[in-house]
């Protein structure tokens, strides 16, 4: 076994590596570019060494800076995490002229099915049923919208050495593929440095079904049952869960059995995911297989029992499986939330800043319920530009479905996350949705649940009463504490008023205080409006960022900002600005006149910090409703900006190469 290993990747795969490593007695060693020196995986490692400036083209992606860490340090293995240069064949083999062991599967497995046209041929060879497509490479647009029309679309333009949803598009007719083909080259080359794009069928209404593989250096392969990846913004992952509420043990089999065929023709011996799409008549068709470690691994290793970065480890060192295809078993289920610094009221536009408050649930083990989150950012952390903006995956793990969702949404509803935008509100949301809990998933979910874009939903009544009732909590317990202060001119009488008012957003509800009084914890009876009377008990404090207690014996976690004259309060997704006020500052509150929100519909605001990447108009250019004015590449994605209306260009106020902030001014028009 190892007794050192360099860990070349970043953020919370970097952590999760180490974690193992540490727990197998296995000394670490970080790498970490300018942008990262101060990143948690660098303290938890065992030793650090910079690799260079922040552009992972300059430091995470080149081969000679990690081969010269492991050298420094007496490193003997390398692991990949994902991403970077964890599907780059050439790694391993530079890795291994230097006498150093690659943590993940040997070059020609990687050559095979890393490459995504190649794994297709292969595929195909080997009898594997595959999306109908064109699997050589595309010369240009032109070819690409001849091939896309024999195809017949809608069509998926993919990037061969891709992957995380960059360098890839679905084009629906002729122009949007000469323009999708444009995009995709375009991220696969900065994402990956290769710029080949291939076409396949897009399949209307699919589902994403992967199985994990795992094998060995003495020809053993097992599959590890699946995980179903199906809701998906900008085909991109956002919750993950394991088993597969679509699958029953049959399809489960036929899938897992296919899977290993295919890893074994490739003599496979790491960790591996082989991806299927699938219809919602169970069948499915192979995809591509992903030959290293996937972000969603964490659900696989909760309803398994195994730890897949410790069988990596143990395989890369020359170890047969401990484990073989009756040792397999699925226990429960678990489901992942990844936590994006991105604004989903914006599009799910990227974000970046420094965490101010980062405050996660704690990892918890509770009677059958386990919350589980990856991380690899600490309060006061920086998220970059540079890099992917996941910010955490919050799992969870109970004997069912329905449990596992359950613990999911209390868990998201304690994530405190201030600094930055993130998509917390929307995952709480989804945990609520019936399409979601029903188990009636395909990767067009947010697209058809989302049509015109995520909106808070507006709280139902059992909401608006919870709201309420922490709001009145709250607002009695912050006036005792302030009438109590020492040298207050007015005392508090030690009478307590049963009649408030509650404004959620332009709501007035009349809320009683029927019985209670403010003590830490808290528990009082309260009224609102006409809905029955609510026990709630809390341990809120002033200055806290989360309101936790419980409703009617029911657990409930609130998020709290404090805003001008009241807070901020989200549960479940639902969001409102929450005021107390006596009845007679209610009559008065609703004299007060309506701020107007400036008007900006002249203007063309970059929607998120980046770089402008291109201009395609100029001033006084005539512009038509849809067309494409601008490209800004933020976290490695490049975002199309397109005319809202018909108008004419009066100024341009950015240049290509430009990093403008959030609502910069790109052009003006009349």
């Amino acid at each position: 076994m190892f007794s050192k290993i360099l860990i070349a990747n970043r953020g919370e795969i970097a952590c999760r590596v180490i974690k193992t490593a540490k727990r197998m007695g296995i000394a670490t060693v970080a790498v970490y570019s300018d942008a990262d020196a101060d990143a948690l995986h660098v303290e938890m490692a065992d030793e650090a060494v910079h690799i260079g400036p922040s552009t992972a083209a300059e430091s995470y992606l080149v081969m000679d800076k990690i081969i010269a860490a492991c050298k420094q340090t007496g490193a003997q293995a390398v692991h990949p995490g994902y991403g970077f240069l964890s599907e780059r064949a050439a790694f391993p083999e530079a890795l291994a002229a230097e006498g150093i062991v690659f943590i993940g599967p040997h070059r020609r497995a990687i050559e095979a099915m890393g490459d995504k046209i190649e794994s297709k041929k292969f595929a195909n060879a080997a009898n594997v049923s595959t999306v109908p497509g064109y699997i050589g490479v595309i010369e240009n647009s032109d070819e690409a919208v001849k091939i896309a029309d024999e195809i017949g679309y809608p069509v998926m333009i993919k990037a061969s050495a891709g992957g995380g949803g960059k360098g890839m598009r679905v084009a629906w007719n002729a122009a949007e593929t000469h323009d999708g083909y444009a995009r995709a080259k375009s991220e696969a080359a900065s994402s990956f440095g290769d710029d080949r794009v291939f076409l396949e069928k897009f399949i209307e209404n699919p589902r994403h079904i992967e199985i994990q593989v795992l094998g060995d250096k003495h020809g053993n392969a097992i599959y590890l049952g699946e995980r179903e990846c199906s809701i998906q913004r900008r085909n991109q992952k956002v919750i993950e869960e394991a088993p597969s509420p679509l699958l029953d043990e049959e399809t489960r089999r036929a899938m897992g059995e296919q899977a290993v065929a295919l890893a074994k023709a490739v003599d496979y011996d790491s960790a591996g995911t082989v991806e299927f799409v699938a219809g919602q008549d169970k069948s499915f068709f192979f995809l591509e297989m992903n030959t290293r470690l996937q972000v969603e691994h964490p659900v696989t290793e909760l309803i398994t029992g195994v730890d897949l970065v410790e069988q990596m480890i143990r395989v890369a060192a020359g170890e047969k499986l401990s484990i073989s295809q009756s040792d397999v078993t699925l226990n429960g289920w678990a489901v992942e939330s990844r936590i994006y610094a991105e604004d989903p009221f914006r599009n799910f536009l990227p974000s970046i800043g420094r965490l101010t408050r980062y405050r996660p649930p704690a990892e918890s083990r509770t009677g059958s319920v386990v919350v589980r989150n990856d991380t690899g950012v600490v309060e006061g952390s920086e998220i970059s530009m540079f890099y992917d903006p996941m910010v955490a995956k919050l799992v969870t793990h109970a004997p069912s479905r329905p449990e596992a969702i359950e613990a999911m949404g209390l868990a998201l509803d304690k994530f405190v996350i201030d600094g930055i935008g993130h998509n917390v509100p929307f995952l709480a949301s989804i945990m609520k949705h019936p399409r979601w809990r029903s188990g009636a998933l395909s990767t067009s979910f947010i697209a058809d649940e989302y049509p015109d874009g995520f909106k808070a939903a507006e709280p139902n009544a059992q909401a608006r009463s919870v709201f309420a009732a922490v709001a009145l909590s709250m607002e009695v317990i912050r006036k005792e504490r302030l009438d109590h202060l020492p040298g207050r001119l007015r005392p508090h009488t030690g009478a307590l008023r049963a009649d408030w008012v509650v404004k959620l957003d332009d709501d007035l509800l009349p809320v009683t205080l029927v019985e209670g009084f403010p003590a830490v914890p808290i528990e009082m009876d309260i009224k609102v409006a006409d809905q029955p009377v609510v026990t709630l008990t809390g341990d809120w404090a002033p200055g806290d960022a989360l309101w936790s207690g419980s409703v009617d014996g029911a657990p409930v976690n609130v998020q709290v900002r404090a805003i001008a004259n009241g807070w901020r309060l989200e549960w479940q997704g639902y969001s409102v600005a929450a005021r107390v006020m006596t009845p007679r500052t209610a009559e008065l509150d609703a004299l007060m006149p309506e701020k107007i929100a400036a008007d900006t519909s002249k203007l063309l605001l970059c929607p998120m910090p980046g770089l402008v990447v291109s201009l395609h108009v100029a001033e006084g250019d005539e512009v038509s409703a849809g067309q494409q004015l601008a490209i800004v590449e933020a976290m490695k994605m490049e975002n199309v900006l397109r005319a809202e209306r018909d108008g004419k260009v009066a100024s341009i106020k950015a240049l290509p190469g430009d990093s403008l902030a959030v609502d910069a001014v790109i052009m003006e028009f009349e």
